[in-house]
């Protein structure tokens, strides 16, 4: 269900997502993002999120309608002109679409391994805080069949808006269990059903449940890529860019691997860095 309001300016209160969209770590406070271009608002709008509200130029809404007919709430869709569309960003917008939907509830660990047949492929994420390698990350894991994403609580939420329109809205798609949020309801006496606060302590759970933790990092000479076996339940870890992963979360893993690399190159950009080592998952396991 939907219905249609013509505007002219994002002044009105219920319209302040737009208008401070450049601002997404308060929307992450609010629990709501914002979902931008086409692609991502539809594939907000066939998801189970909860969407919030829409604004898009008139021309595109009737491609959008028997999407919003199919939604259990009734959605507040803004039409505006392009121009003030764009005043929203500071350059032009392709397609001028926009969707403010609300992030879900933390995704327990638990949930996460029962809803997660064997062999298990998981990733986790150290301290990565650039959103749009985020969401290049979040794009790969779901083409190579990742079962969920578990993003430690020094990293950034996969649900700034630059994150999950790099992602091209497949976060979406794809369970997510966000240490920090967990904590934070903790804190607020809200019941998660998961004792797992910290990255070390998800880690050591997946050891103790036979879930083998691979590091993804670029300076070791013990294991190269193709010499791991990720044919059975694994976690892969991967950090940021400029440090990579920290000293004690590579203590908390199995093992430390790394993609062969000239001398003179340090590393991947970790969005292509997870490409080649998810690839080389999908290669060993189609061979069994």
């Amino acid at each position: 269900m939907f219905h249609v309001r013509q505007i002219s300016s994002f002044d009105a209160p219920e319209l302040q997502p737009y208008a401070t969209m450049r601002r997404s770590r308060n929307h992450e406070q609010e629990g709501i993002f914002v979902a931008e271009g086409t692609k991502v608002v539809v594939r907000l709008l066939e998801s189970h999120f909860a969407v919030e509200s829409m604004v898009l130029p008139e021309k595109y809404l009737s491609e959008f309608q028997p999407l919003l007919e199919k939604r259990p709430e009734d959605i507040p869709v803004y039409v505006a002109e392009k121009k003030l569309l764009e005043s929203l960003t500071g350059f032009s917008m392709f397609q001028g679409v926009l969707a403010v939907g609300r992030i879900p509830a933390p995704v327990s660990l638990d949930k996460v391994l029962s809803d997660s047949p064997s062999p298990r492929l998981f990733v986790a994420l150290d301290a990565l805080t650039n959103a749009e390698n985020l969401g290049a990350l979040v794009r790969n894991c779901v083409a190579f069949g990742v079962q969920a994403l578990i993003v430690g609580e020094t990293s950034s939420s996969p649900f700034l808006r630059r994150s999950v329109r790099n992602s091209m809205g497949t976060i979406l798609q794809l369970p997510v269990v966000e240490l920090a949020r967990i904590g934070q309801w903790r804190r607020h006496g809200f019941n998660s059903h998961t004792t797992e606060l910290t990255l070390i302590e998800c880690l050591r759970d997946f050891r103790a449940r036979g879930i083998r933790c691979i590091a993804a990092h670029p300076h070791t000479d013990k294991r190269i890529l193709s010499q791991a076996d990720f044919t059975g339940d694994c976690c892969i870890v991967f950090g940021s860019e400029g440090d990579g992963i920290s000293p004690a979360i590579l203590a908390a893993c199995d093992e430390v691997v790394a993609i062969p690399m000239p001398p003179h190159v340090d590393s991947l950009n970790v969005g292509a860095a997870a490409a080649v080592f998810l690839y080389e998952v999908s290669r060993q396991r189609s061979k069994e």
